[in-house]
């Protein structure tokens, strides 16, 4: 059975000059397959290795109880106005997508609920240098296993599953640890303008909105990078402020007084 790969990058990566922080939810099928996309465009970018890659906080339904009542045909079709029929085709393109990207989605055992507790978590698997992991372990219990992802019992095996230790993840789970954090990654998403998931953001400075192709992800890494990492002119640029001779479309600067004349800039 196909499932979710990793990301290269690990998670304890602090010191990387690139940073991308995804918005998403453990329960959204979308995510999990840009979350596919995105290892995709990370494994070909050459610098891969200064990636600092963070998951962040987004709940589709803050409201949600622990697991829902209704099998999730039933929810879709009332969430948006439609009916059984339209929901099954909704739901058999997102399996479609998915399989396309070698994903093993089984929505018809999906168990809809809260993802609060699953983002604390995942905070915690951040502090761990697991939360790659735990993301992973998650998404394929909910979208492929059909586990219910709103249940404590339940998010405990997954997070264990995934090296997690079981009594710190009890722990987290009895109280209300990383509370904050979740909240302040929603926080951060609305004063970016973000209302959807998946959203990719390099470096608080660009982004990507969707499950974009792998093409698009590997372009937006490349161009955070060419910003974080600038072309410096060295040589007579930074005694003087001045270029050294060259050729133009216009043809090539003279060459000053006194100077051989070097074959290079002798004009056509």
């Amino acid at each position: 059975m196909n499932s979710l790969g990793r990301c290269v990058v690990p998670d304890g990566n602090r010191g990387g000059h690139v940073q991308v922080e995804i918005w998403s939810d453990v329960v959204c099928p979308w995510c999990a397959i840009g979350k596919r996309r995105f290892e995709q465009a990370l494994a070909r970018f050459p610098h891969r290795d200064a990636v600092e890659v963070r998951w962040r906080s987004f709940e589709l339904d803050p409201s949600a109880p622990t697991e829902r009542p209704e099998p999730l045909l039933d929810h879709l079709a009332a969430k948006y106005g439609t009916d059984r029929t339209q929901a099954q085709a909704f739901v058999d393109r997102m399996a479609g997508e998915a399989a396309k990207e070698g994903l093993d989605f089984h929505l018809d055992r999906a168990r809809p609920g809260n993802t609060f507790d699953a983002h604390r978590l995942l905070h915690l698997a951040a502090d761990r240098g697991l939360q790659d992991a735990v993301k992973t372990r998650f998404m394929v219990g909910y979208l492929t296993e059909g586990q219910p992802v709103g249940d404590p019992g339940t998010l405990a095996t997954l997070a264990v599953d995934a090296g997690l230790g079981e009594a710190e993840v009890r722990d987290v789970l009895a109280g209300d640890a990383y509370a904050t954090e979740v909240r302040a990654d929603e926080s951060t998403a609305r004063s970016l303008g973000i209302a959807g998931v998946p959203f990719f953001v390099v470096d608080r400075a660009m982004g990507a909105s969707g499950a974009q192709p792998a093409d698009t992800l590997l372009q937006l890494l490349e161009r955070g990078w060419e910003a974080h990492n600038p072309l410096t002119l060295v040589g007579s640029t930074e005694q003087d402020g001045q270029d050294g001779e060259a050729c133009g479309p216009d043809g090539c600067a003279p060459t000053p007084t006194g100077s051989a004349t070097p074959t290079a800039s002798r004009k056509a």
